[in-house]
């Protein structure tokens, strides 16, 4: 049986992902940023304002947990909350001034950290194994996003 799950590629995903997110969340908590806070942050400073829905899918965040998420963000300062001119129900998230800082001090973390998991990974394997992991990505997702 572990044999099979060594060759399971969803199931290494799964291992390489928590042991990632565990590191991630230690050095997050140094610059004041939770791993949930730190995604948010991350969309927004690289796509612009989001509704939640679509913050929920970017994120790969709950939507029950990205609401809490957000209050504390607004309540930090963080984010706000706009309506959506097309629908006044939506509301679309913007990063603040105060987000953008965090996000800008707190992201070479998340790149260090990108590089520790691909420190024995030559450049051309690493492009290769992101191009076809964009590749999955394109095949199974449910969203234009």
């Amino acid at each position: 049986m572990a044999r099979d799950l060594e060759g399971f590629a969803p199931y290494m995903l799964n291992r390489i992902m928590a042991r990632y997110n565990a590191g991630v969340a230690e050095t997050l908590a140094a610059e004041g940023v939770s791993v949930p806070q730190m995604r948010v942050l991350a969309v927004l400073a690289g796509n612009g304002p989001r509704t939640v829905n679509e913050l929920s899918v970017l994120t790969v965040i709950k939507q029950s947990t990205l609401s809490r998420t957000l209050d504390s963000m607004e309540g930090a300062g963080l984010i706000r909350r706009e309506a959506c001119e097309e629908d006044s129900r939506v509301r679309r998230i913007h990063l603040t001034d105060a987000g953008a800082a965090l996000h800008a001090r707190a992201w070479p973390a998340m790149k260090a950290a990108e590089e520790r998991l691909f420190a024995d990974i030559p450049p051309d394997e690493r492009a290769a194994f992101t191009a076809t992991l964009a590749r999955i990505l394109r095949s199974i997702r449910h969203h234009d996003f």
